[in-house]
């Protein structure tokens, strides 16, 4: 008891001390032009977990706070970051007085350039993806080049893909459960209206949900915080679209307790950079926000950006060579009029509803409840007993006569004779007709009329040989979230949440446009009687516009997540620790027995589950008022998504073999050094990503043997790669220095090293075989070698050095230089496979295949370095409280060319043939790849009121 009571003493006397040194801070914060009081900006105290927001006269208070040096971030939209040291050591009342901040026209502008970068310009949503998006509203100078300078090669920070990042709007997951990945389509072309972000790089913590190790974004569009106004937005640009529409209003909180904000645009290009890629897309937004009172909110949110987009294709460098870097061969003219025969159309519509509660002056709990439904459709051209009606088919290209070789009699030859003559006027030909001949197409679905005389005098609709349709997902999800915080006491934060998701995706193929034609039969033209059927249920369906065919099935998957984390916050340091746990489950459920698989693809699958958990925890030391060291670690698993769970989900309910969850690893440690002048940062990183499946699909000459128990040795299968690992290590590094009031100097700089850290197992599904026994046929063809190959589709280095200068009369101009190296293109693990090395005729290996030649085949290429000089500026207009802003940027000054990835062709399938190929100089089967953009403007012109 006695010491009980000394304990309590002790305790009482400390507490009288720390209330002796409470401190207090008051500011005012002014608009530098109109110097009147600025309602909302975010105050807060770097590295801790003291924050208020500015009232009706501008002021913000901190009561009660120990006595300490501090650093004081002031943040509105639209306006620069000011960043003032403070010491309340000596004096327990501060007053900063007058804080003005001005007008940030780089930054307010920038982000409406950004979605010109988004990624739903990648053909799938998929591994091409930047992080661009992702970073739209971050202040760090690096991460300013990654999104504004570095996204043109397709950057990828830390080199991992956009499905190890969270993105939210209003508290709620918007990464597809499919894919992993975000659609950016589904807000696309509503600037003003997402510009309220808060990003968490890496691990770092998220008030919002545990997170991935690549980061997390949360895009606020409650209406009561969004300034009260109007703003007009016209773009002009030579990029994916030409010009851009945009109006946004905000009403503000008025006194009976409503706010709404409403915004529309408009992107639209006839053809954009590339040759035949059009684009139209539409942007409408709404949020209304009622306060029921003092504690309650409820807000409602809609938005519908309905978008298409005509492709640009993949290129061989003979396809280049022939034509130029903007050549795409999916377009044709019809009628004069250009036609995209490859068009990604997004329509999905979002609903949200938000419940806002402010429990008492510590304590928050959100929820909200989304709900999004619509398409996302990819057309293109189907055929039967024809013709591939693609202009580069290897076929109609000269390098089909110059790859020409002696036929194979079991030993090799290796005499070359190639078809000079053919491959001249194959040249000539491509030269004549280099896009899609759309007339020859309805020709060919249609049967002349002749008189008497025989002589041709008109045509009739027939049976159609091509005709247009489109892959087609119609999703519905369900998605809610409840999320609380609280500040626990002045120590400590404590964050949960949990999250639920369902979606039920309907995939089909649909008949477009029968171009000509009277129908289509249903019927795979590869296969005969009844495996030749897509429904036996129905079969010989003679399909017309608007009807299925093909496949017909779908998919459910459901997610239930829940987090914790606790924050602690102290003079000296700050840590954190946090803790998630997952269960998903997945099923598919066919809709039509195909005649290949009429056992496994008609009804339901069994149903995949999976329980996942994370952890992750980081400390940041506070060396000085302007110095920290930050380190973070996180240990997690998840699920494999969705696209990859079944070997062949088009046809079959079969589940890939030995299907388990990722797991995750990632540490990183940064030291951070601010002034007012210069602000620096270095960060070192260390991530992997084990036991990844990937599905893909690809026709293969000379992959099966005897053995396979089919005589045909070509087929079109199902690749699925097992335990894959990947390996990412780097460092990061940004300064920005402030060489007077109105000059201002940064460099950015990443190095990485982004391998294979894995030898995964590979095996192929080939239809052809099931068609025989009926069966799902999968054959196992060993390790693919491809650890330490390098990760493709992004720089592995990249540097910034930029000068910007600001005038006091509100004009700006800046430039900057980047560099970007060690992009490599993706590899076909089937050539690393042993199987590769074995004549399918024989069963023995090639006896040419000899470790120097298979050296010298499969060495990974690595894409030129590129230089892109980028110049912006800007003025600003103030007119009373309107504004009026014009921003310019010309990218690529220099107009360099440069490819931004590729991947090698996998139809070569053994090494005779691949060897073949390539001995020829003119590679039927060369490596496709894909351009950058060339020089490019952006204008665009604003006004506030």
């Amino acid at each position: 008891m006695k010491y009980f009571l000394v304990l309590l003493l002790s305790f009482g006397a400390f507490k009288s001390v720390i209330a002796q040194n409470q401190a207090r801070i008051i500011a005012k914060v002014l608009d530098s032009k109109t110097l009147k009081p600025l309602v909302g900006v975010v105050v807060s105290i770097q590295n801790t977990s003291y924050t208020q927001l500015s009232n009706s006269d501008g002021i913000v208070i901190f009561e009660s706070i120990h006595a300490a040096d501090y650093l004081i971030l002031f943040h509105s939209q639209g306006y620069k970051d000011a960043l003032f040291p403070v010491s309340t050591q000596n004096s327990l009342e501060v007053d900063l007085g007058t804080i003005v901040l001005e007008l940030d026209q780089i930054t307010d502008q920038q982000a409406a350039l950004i979605q010109l970068l988004e990624d739903d310009l990648t053909d799938d949503n998929s591994s091409s993806e930047t992080t661009s998006g992702l970073l739209q509203s971050s202040k760090d100078a690096f991460q300013q080049a990654a999104a504004f300078n570095w996204g043109q090669a397709r950057f990828r920070i830390r080199g991992l893909d956009i499905e190890n990042a969270s993105t939210m709007i209003n508290g709620i997951i918007m990464n597809k459960i499919y894919d992993g990945r975000p659609n950016w389509n589904n807000w696309g072309g509503l600037n003003d209206a997402t510009r309220n972000q808060e990003f968490s790089v890496g691990t770092t913590p998220s008030d919002y949900t545990f997170g991935g190790i690549l980061g997390t974004q949360e895009i606020n569009t409650r209406a009561s915080i969004y300034r009260e106004g109007s703003r007009l937005t016209f773009s002009g640009t030579n990029t994916n679209y030409t010009w851009r529409a945009m109006a946004t209003y905000a009403s503000g909180m008025s006194n009976k307790g409503w706010a709404y904000v409403v915004s529309a645009g408009k992107r639209y290009a006839q053809e954009g950079y590339f040759h035949g890629t059009n684009y139209d897309a539409n942007s409408l937004f709404f949020s209304i926000e009622k306060k029921l009172n003092d504690q309650h909110s409820l807000n409602i949110l809609g938005f519908y950006t309905p978008n298409e987009r005509g492709k640009n294709s993949p290129n061989t460098a003979e396809v280049i060579q022939l034509t130029n870097e903007k050549y795409n061969s999916y377009w044709g003219y019809q009628n004069g009029k250009i036609r995209n025969s490859r068009v990604r159309t997004v329509a999905e519509p979002i609903v949200m509803l938000n419940h806002y509660f402010k429990v008492n002056d510590h304590s928050n709990l959100n929820s909200g409840l989304m709900y999004q439904w619509g398409k996302v459709g990819n057309s293109n051209v189907d055929y039967q007993n024809a013709n591939s009606p693609d202009p580069t088919y290897y076929r109609k290209m000269p390098s089909y006569y110059l790859s020409m070789y002696a036929p194979d009699n079991g030993e090799y030859s290796g005499d070359f004779t190639p078809d000079y003559e053919n491959a001249a006027k194959s040249k000539e030909a491509f030269l004549a007709h280099p896009q899609i001949d759309w007339e020859a197409m309805y020709r060919a679905n249609q049967n002349p009329v002749v008189d008497s005389n025989s002589n041709i005098i008109g045509y009739v609709p027939a049976q159609s040989h091509y005709v247009l349709y489109e892959d087609r997902s119609d999703d519905k999800t369900l998605s809610m979230s409840t999320n609380f915080n609280s500040q626990l006491n002045e120590n400590m934060i404590f964050n949960t949440g949990i999250s639920f998701r369902d979606l039920k995706s309907h995939n089909f193929q649909k008949l477009l446009d029968l171009l000509g034609g009277t129908f289509f039969e249903d019927i795979d033209g590869f296969y005969s009687g009844s495996q030749a059927q897509s429904d036996l249920n129905n079969p010989n369906r003679q399909v017309k516009v608007g009807d299925l065919y093909g496949y017909n099935y779908k998919l459910s998957a459901t997610a239930v997540e829940a987090f914790t984390q606790f924050k602690f916050s102290y003079n000296k340091v700050d840590f954190y620790l946090a803790q998630s746990f997952s269960k998903t489950n997945y099923q598919r459920e066919g809709w039509y027995k195909n005649g290949i698989y009429p056992t496994t693809s008609f009804g339901k699958s069994q149903k995949l589950n999976f329980e996942n958990y994370g952890f992750k925890g980081g400390v940041l030391f506070k060396i000085a008022g302007n110095q920290l060291f930050n380190c973070n670690a996180a240990h997690l698993t998840r699920p494999p998504n969705l696209r990859n769970s079944f070997s062949n989900a088009r046809l079959n309910n079969s589940v890939v073999d030995g299907l388990e969850s990722e797991t995750l690893n990632s540490i990183d440690a940064t030291y951070i050094f601010r002034t007012p002048k210069i602000k620096t940062r270095l960060t070192a990183y260390y991530a992997t990503i084990n036991n990844t499946t990937k599905v893909s699909f690809f026709y293969a000459e000379g992959i099966f043997d005897n053995e396979a128990g089919y005589t045909n040795t070509n087929a079109f299968v199902s690749q699925t790669l097992t335990r894959l690992d990947k390996k990412n290590w780097g460092a990061e590094f940004s300064l920005e220095y402030q060489i007077d009031p109105t000059l201002k100097t940064t460099f950015s700089a990443a190095y990485g090293q982004y391998t294979y850290d894995s030898n995964p197992n590979v095996s192929f599904n080939n239809d052809a075989v099931a068609s025989v026994d009926n069966t799902t046929p999968s054959f196992d063809f060993g390790t693919a070698l491809l650890k330490n190959y390098k990760q493709a589709g992004m720089p592995q280095q990249a540097y910034s050095l930029g000068l910007e200068y600001r005038n006091p009369k509100y004009w700006w101009v800046g430039t900057n230089v980047n560099f970007l190296a060690d992009t490599y293109i993706d590899i076909s693990p089937l050539s690393r496979t042993n199987r590769f090395y074995t004549n399918p005729a024989s069963g023995f290996p090639f006896p040419e295949a000899t470790e120097e030649r298979a050296a010298e085949l499969l060495r990974q290429e690595k894409l030129d370095s590129v230089l892109l000089l980028n110049l912006i500026g800007g003025k600003s207009w103030r007119f009373k409280s309107n504004t009026l802003g014009l921003f310019v940027s010309i990218n690529n000054l220099l107009d360099s060319q440069f490819k931004t990835g590729g991947y090698e062709q996998a139809r070569n399938a053994n090494f005779r043939q691949l060897n073949q190929d390539v001995s020829s100089g003119s590679p039927a089967f060369g490596n496709k790849y894909f351009n950058g953009f060339g020089r490019t403007y952006f204008v665009n012109l604003y006004f506030s009121f």
